[in-house]
């Protein structure tokens, strides 16, 4: 394996970071509480292409999280920084797990684990930190709405937009090949 070869999937794995970052922290009012429409979970479809993803996500959550604990925006604290970020890294594994399953062309199951691990894991942090407890189900399908909205306005344009650049065609982006 030669160093271009090394380099790539960190530099994928970097700009998916840095893109779920941007996106999560300007778009900050939407992107925290107990409704949110987080527009850089659209990226939760990137493991359908590449593996590097995976840890771009995960990375990309917790910086956002620790920058929205920072700046006051994020009230769920550093709660959120350990718990959202591992349902993202839960959610991304299984994703690139399913990714091969389709009907009609698009990889509904694969885009169910972010809707499922957001939902439950966020919708229990979130009834931790706003109480009380018997609210978790209204938090959690607060969040697997917004979650499951987000991928079906944005996630799924994006894994359309993907293939037909073939940006990842053949396993490999087009700066690879």
């Amino acid at each position: 394996m030669n160093n271009k070869s090394k380099l790539i999937p960190l530099v994928q794995g970097g700009m998916i970071a840095a893109l779920y970052t941007v996106t999560t922290v300007l778009l900050a009012p939407i992107s925290f509480g107990p409704v949110q429409f987080r527009a850089s979970e659209a990226l939760t479809v990137m493991p359908l292409f590449t593996l590097s993803s995976i840890p771009g996500l995960t990375v990309g959550c917790i910086i956002s999280n620790a920058i929205g604990v920072a700046s006051g925006a994020n009230i769920a604290g550093w709660l959120d920084v350990l718990l959202g970020s591992l349902a993202t890294l839960l959610a991304a594994i299984c994703t690139r797990m399913l990714r091969k399953v389709e009907w009609w062309g698009i990889p509904f199951l694969s885009l169910l684990p972010p809707v499922i691990f957001n939902a439950l894991i966020v919708g229990g942090e979130l009834a931790v930190v706003y109480g009380p407890s018997s609210m978790f189900w209204l938090y959690a399908l607060e969040v697997g709405a917004g979650e499951l909205g987000v991928i079906l306005v944005l996630g799924i344009p994006l894994i359309i937009a993907l293939r037909k650049t073939k940006f990842f065609a053949n396993g490999k982006t087009r700066l690879e090949r």
